[in-house]
């Protein structure tokens, strides 16, 4: 995406799923839990917004390859390894911002889309539900196909903040301010160019969650760069979404990503 936005487009209803399949919600804000290691660079040794961004761009494939691709389905596994549960994800995105994404976890069936402006959930809890307020923007946001092409017009402001570790891994560090309030924070390799971890506040139905997304695996597909692995921690809890099959260009109909009707 969720690039970084398979993850984003997911989180909240991955973070529905793992709270019904604990039988606990939760409705706190919860404190952005510290991830990182390692000083802070110096202001005169840190890269422009720019020059980290353009090299992103650059690492997963460049404007021009991202431009001949229209449409992605990518199919895979969640694992919960201390609840030792595995299910399946299967994720559906059309340009410019169209998304559909179903898991299957412990017997029970999720979903969530976003067909260009209605924004949608499933579940066995609480039924068909349509998006508003945050959640809406979040969806919307999340949906938008060629986003990490201009990130630069994504988010309110952006600044790159020092350089961290995260794993064995150097990475500059960008405060990303949303328009609507609120920042995220995105680390990206500085030898790669790659988005290797985003931090982020998800609106959810179970209340703010603030979660932690680490990109791993990085494959190239069809000229462009996506991660296969995708570790996501929100508090004590974590699960990891692995592809196995990812596919571009596929014919899609717009009606799939519509809200289902309630029966």
């Amino acid at each position: 995406m969720r690039a970084f936005l398979l993850a984003a487009t997911g989180a909240s209803l991955l973070l529905a799923a793992q709270s019904r399949a604990q039988s606990a919600a939760t409705s706190t804000t919860p404190a952005r839990a510290s991830v990182l290691s390692g000083a802070p660079a110096t202001a005169a040794s840190l890269p422009t917004v720019d020059q980290v961004l353009n090299r992103y761009v650059q690492a997963i494939g460049g404007r021009d390859a991202w431009s001949k691709l229209h449409s992605r389905t990518s199919l895979g596994t969640i694992q919960m390894p201390s609840m030792h549960l595995t299910g399946t994800v299967m994720i559906h995105e059309k340009a410019p911002n169209k998304v559909l994404l179903v898991v299957i976890l412990a017997g029970q069936t999720y979903r969530q889309g976003y067909d260009g402006s209605v924004g949608w959930s499933d579940d066995p809890e609480n039924g068909t539900k349509e998006k508003s307020g945050a959640q809406l923007v979040e969806a919307a946001r999340d949906a938008d196909f060629y986003r990490p092409l201009h990130m630069q017009k994504t988010y309110a402001k952006l600044a790159v903040t020092g350089e961290q570790k995260v794993g064995d891994r150097d990475a500059w560090q960008l405060r990303a301010d949303l328009p609507e309030g609120g920042s995220d924070e995105l680390f990206f390799d500085t030898q790669t160019g790659l988005i290797v971890r985003a931090v982020s506040q998800q609106h959810t139905d179970q209340g703010v969650q603030a979660v932690a997304e680490d990109f791993k695996d990085y494959r190239e597909i069809d000229g462009v760069k996506l991660p296969f692995e995708v570790l996501q921690t929100n508090g004590d809890s974590t699960l990891t979404i692995s592809l196995g099959e990812v596919r571009h260009n596929v014919d899609l109909d717009d009606s799939e990503f519509a809200k289902p009707a309630v029966q």
